[in-house]
């Protein structure tokens, strides 16, 4: 499994919600992207130091993407393809299927990409980021 949706071009999905939340997704189909926050439901424990997909070093959790998180919550950036009711076909997937979904948000490129932003010990880590796969942190137990 891709670590970041930004290694997962043209892995489909779909988001399936219960049908008295289908409402929710009206004017939705207006955006490329959308942002999907869910709960990391195969991670196990926390710990305040972990060593991250991308590095061998220990490092701060919150300094970090990684699952085990004292609330494990993720979050993936998705290309929207189409809605159809209450289910929406995205690409670029880098969730788990079965995966709880806590919330959809639009992603709107003047909110969220932010010019001058610094990206810490990612810097000489992240072109990693395509060819790094997941590993037993997302194995059920």
């Amino acid at each position: 499994m891709p670590i970041q949706a930004v290694a997962a071009r043209g892995i489909a999905g779909r988001v399936e919600l219960a049908p008295e939340y289908g409402d929710g997704l009206r004017d939705v189909g207006g955006f490329s992207h959308l942002i999907l926050v869910y709960h990391l439901h195969l991670s196990r424990g926390f710990s305040p130091v972990v060593t991250p997909f991308l590095d061998d070093k220990p490092r701060g959790v919150f300094a970090t993407r990684s699952p085990r998180r004292p609330n494990p919550i993720g979050l993936s950036t998705v290309r929207l393809v189409r809605v159809e009711g209450h289910t929406l076909h995205v690409e670029d997937v880098d969730v788990v299927d079965g995966t709880p979904l806590l919330d959809i948000k639009p992603y709107v490129p003047q909110f969220d990409d932010l010019e001058g932003a610094r990206i810490g010990w990612f810097e000489d880590k992240v072109d990693r980021v395509h060819s790094v796969r997941a590993d037993h942190r997302f194995r059920q137990t």
